[in-house]
């Protein structure tokens, strides 16, 4: 919907000051820009025009303009709050979603939070007591960055928003390189930019007299029902589902879908389009063993939907990666948010507004790695664990062959082998490729924590509460939303909806996962309403051909390039990084990752640090 940027405290100019900072995020919000300043505070507004186009203007005020809210994101049921607020008494200006949020907050306080359903960042200003709130929603699709520096408070939906504010200091908090190494992106709630944080999902912050508190509002909580049918589930979720669709595609101006040959976008469109004629677009290539064009047409076509195919090159991929990682804020080494970033410019020609498939996995049990408990399972329960130990360390000392995988991770607990998808540098293996000892922390300290909330449930259910707050909200969300509001594009997820979450923590895990395939309930109520090919085809997770690509030439030596320059040899050992291209061009597989994770690094510190755009 839009992007908004603020700072409290004494800053000399300080209505340039907000408007060089509101610049800077303009792409998020190009129909319009409007600020709010007093003494103690500067509000800076760029709004995509969604919701009653005529009278969203914002910073908007309540009646007697004591409060002024700042707002990213959509409520998808303000309409029946609207109702109840205005039974009990509030006059309303407009008919967006904002307005509910400032009446709401005055009847309700941080109780609001509770009864919103939707996606949402916002801060309120009470001009009365001098206090900052601000919220994040449950799952963190949407942004909210915070910082304190100097004698000022810093708050807003991009980091590079911060970078115009004299008190803002550009330092690097290179501390976090090797957890980045391991995960492809800074986990936890900290960014490489020091003195810069992510309010938690699900969480609020009050800022008054310098002082900052955040509040957690809300808990997914898994409860599990191992009473009912898988027919029962299927029901259910395509009752619920067929709800958040008609919820999430509320709009003045058109929605349309994003569509992979995956069953979540699929079911999206298809239940979108018993709605309404949708447009969708889809991510193709070249070469047909990476493209999944063919088969996201053949699904359009049988819904019939009109499907746009953005078909990508590697010259197109590689002359943008710079950009990709300017407008993610954090450095992300997965290649898929390249794919983001193009098909949301080709849907940005025709639309602001598209649904897309995000958060299935991880409410459903979609992930392949989610069949690992499944595997394991007999070997660890015929083996006392001090046996599978040993026979793990005598295996870790062999040269590779078939089973030594399964041998070590059947040795270990789920907390200790599964820390999310991405698992790029190992530890031990990440600390040859720098150049200073951190003092690095083991994974798990960022994952153990989230294990250690859900102890009474099954395998596949911890690793799909660990994901939902660090992979999905860490890599998933932050690419979805960084990547559509680069081309002014709004990404809703239909998927991450409280009313889903409440059907999908009931289901068992065996209506989750088989040694066979992944969100088997979900294909289950997807499969009545299109075929069953793509109801039941397993997930890819946005194919691409980039480990050919980094073996031709000219690739090859700008990533070299890279590798070797002055920033490289600042933070790494140039000769390892050059070692590895190497070993990925000669035909050493499962190299690429930890290349594009290098590289996309260096990019963003480019841009950054070097450039400083």
């Amino acid at each position: 919907m839009c992007g908004f940027v603020g700072f409290t405290g004494y800053c000399r100019d300080k209505e340039q000051v907000l408007t060089d900072m509101l610049q800077r995020i303009v792409h998020r919000g190009p129909d319009s820009r409007d600020s709010y300043l007093d003494s103690d505070i500067a509000l800076g507004f760029a709004r995509l025009s969604i919701i009653d186009l005529a009278g969203g203007k914002q910073p908007m005020t309540n009646e007697d303009d004591s409060l002024v809210l700042l707002f990213n994101g959509e409520i998808y049921n303000y309409q029946d709050l609207r109702d109840d607020l205005m039974d009990a008494g509030h006059y309303f200006k407009t008919q967006t979603d904002s307005e509910v949020l400032l009446h709401g907050y005055e009847e309700y306080g941080a109780e609001l939070l509770n009864k919103l359903r939707g996606m949402f960042a916002f801060v309120i200003w009470d001009r009365k007591k001098k206090k900052l709130f601000g919220a994040r929603d449950y799952f963190g699709i949407k942004p909210f960055y915070y910082a304190q520096m100097g004698k000022s408070f810093l708050f807003g939906s991009e980091i590079k928003s911060f970078t115009p504010h004299p008190d803002f200091k550009l330092e690097l908090a290179e501390e976090y390189l090797p957890d980045y190494l391991t995960f492809a992106c800074v986990p936890g709630y900290d960014t490489f930019f020091r003195g810069v944080k992510k309010l938690p999902p699900a969480h609020y912050l009050e800022y008054q007299n310098g002082e900052l508190t955040i509040t957690r509002y809300w808990t997914p909580r898994f409860s599990i029902d191992s009473t009912r049918s898988m027919d029962s589930f299927a029901d259910e979720i395509a009752q619920t589902f067929r709800q958040s669709v008609e919820a999430h595609k509320i709009s003045d101006v058109e929605v349309g879908c994003f569509l992979s040959s995956g069953v979540d976008s699929s079911y999206v469109a298809s239940e979108l389009s018993k709605m309404q004629p949708v447009r969708t677009y889809t991510i193709g290539f070249d070469d047909p063993r990476y493209s999944e064009a063919a088969d996201a047409k053949k699904l359009a076509d049988e819904i019939h939907v009109e499907n746009v195919e953005k078909k990508v090159t590697s010259e197109e991929y590689f002359q943008t990666a710079g950009d990709v990682q300017y407008f993610l804020d954090e450095p992300l080494g997965n290649p898929s948010a390249n794919l983001l970033y193009f098909v949301s410019q080709r849907a940005a020609e025709n639309l602001k507004v598209v649904l897309s498939g995000e958060g299935a996995d991880e409410m459903f049990g979609g992930y392949n790695v989610y069949k690992e408990p499944l595997a394991v399972g007999k070997y660890q329960r015929c083996l006392p664990r001090f046996v599978r130990k040993g026979i793990a360390s005598m295996a870790r000392k062999l040269p590779d062959f078939h089973g030594k995988n399964f041998l070590i991770r059947g040795s270990q607990t789920v907390e200790e082998r599964y820390i999310g998808n991405s698992y790029v540098f190992h530890e031990g293996e990440r600390e040859q490729y720098l150049k200073k000892d951190y003092g690095a922390k083991p994974p798990q300290f960022y994952t153990k924590p989230f294990y250690d909330q859900v102890p009474e449930q099954d395998d596949v259910t911890k690793m799909q509460y660990m994901d939902i707050h660090v992979w999905m909200v860490q890599e998933i969300l932050l690419k979805a939303d960084k990547m559509s509001m680069a081309h002014s594009l709004e990404l809703r997820v239909p998927f991450l909806d409280k009313e889903i979450f409440r059907v999908a923590s009931a289901i068992p895990q065996k209506y989750k996962v088989s040694k066979e395939n992944t969100k088997l309930a979900l294909r289950k109520a997807a499969g009545r309403y299109f075929n069953a090919e793509s109801a039941n085809r397993r997930k890819l997770a946005f194919p691409l051909p980039l480990p050919e690509w980094l073996r031709e030439e000219r690739y090859y030596q700008m990533v070299k390039g890279y590798f070797t320059n002055e920033s490289a040899a600042r933070f790494f050992n140039t000769d390892q990084l050059v070692k590895l291209l190497d070993d990925h061009r000669a035909g050493k597989p499962l190299l690429s990752a930890k290349i594009w994770a290098v590289f996309s690094f260096l990019l963003w510190y480019e841009q950054y640090f070097v450039l400083k755009r």
